[in-house]
């Protein structure tokens, strides 16, 4: 079951299914899988692995087409990749030999943009997430958690509308992972992007997103869903730019309803424990 949305769908999935096939065998991925995904909210889907959660997003991207079903943007069919998008994956794949001004560059260049406005759009947001003093420096230079944070910029460069990030602090340390999970929340509300995250972490899931969708084991379909609400009234625990008063993700944690989702969500994902 699709939960309403505060707003308009960004991206809807009609009873999608996906087949691999090879020469040996044929893989049924995902199979009636149904969900909306309302403009600005930031979505988390988890399930066990190899149900289907990357595949999603290569789907919502343009980069694999489906045996069957609908992937709309905006109501319209998703039919190759697009602007619209932007992709981060687990690992940075910053280039080693290009500056952190010149990889933040790289996707105005590759879609033919106007590089003199992608620069300056750069410039800013190196600037507005602390990266400003590091534009010139190479990948190597910078800590696994300042790389994210380039790469999140490279994304937002080409200003998509919708950010699909797939497990994006898997490589990271603990410590490390959650001080960027706060930044890259902060960061994508205030850029007001409508966001889809995979992710095996439970609470990684609660603490940023809005809504955790589950899947089933494969082939993946929708299996529950839940709208996370941690907001407040104006002066509650949080950034004062926070939506609703929301919390950032760290403090989340010590929420006294945060205990009650993970419950329920790891429920979901292990039944044959819990019976």
């Amino acid at each position: 079951m699709t939960l309403p949305g505060p707003t308009r769908p960004k991206v809807e999935l009609f009873d999608l299914c996906l087949k691999y096939i090879s020469c040996d065998e044929e893989t049924l991925a995902l199979q009636g899988l149904s969900l909306s995904v309302p403009e600005g909210e930031f979505l988390a889907l988890v399930g066990p692995s190899g149900c289907g959660k990357s595949t999603v997003l290569s789907l919502v991207a343009g980069l694999l087409r489906p045996t069957a079903g609908t992937v709309l943007i905006d109501g319209r069919p998703v039919s190759g990749t697009s602007r619209q998008i932007g992709y981060m994956l687990q690992q940075d794949y910053l280039f080693e030999w290009r500056t952190v001004l010149g990889n933040c560059l790289l996707g105005p260049e590759i879609q033919g943009m106007d590089l003199r406005q992608a620069r300056l759009r750069v410039t800013e947001l190196l600037e507005k997430y602390g990266l400003s003093g590091f534009s010139g420096h190479f990948p190597h230079q910078l800590s696994g958690g300042m790389r994210q944070r380039a790469a999140l910029i490279r994304t937002l460069a080409t200003d998509p509308e919708v950010l699909l990030l797939d497990e994006p602090f898997s490589a990271l340390d603990y410590q490390t992972r959650l001080n960027l999970q706060d930044e890259v929340a902060g960061i994508l509300r205030r850029e007001g992007k409508t966001v889809i995250m995979v992710t095996h972490d439970i609470p990684e899931a609660i603490a940023m997103a809005d809504r955790v969708v589950v899947m089933t084991p494969r082939p993946g379909r929708v299996y529950a869903d839940y709208r996370i609400d941690f907001s407040g009234p104006p002066g509650s625990p949080g950034r004062p730019d926070a939506p609703a008063g929301r919390p950032v993700p760290l403090q989340t944690r010590n929420d006294p309803r945060f205990p009650g989702y993970f419950n329920s969500i790891w429920k979901d994902l292990n039944p044959d424990v819990m019976a």
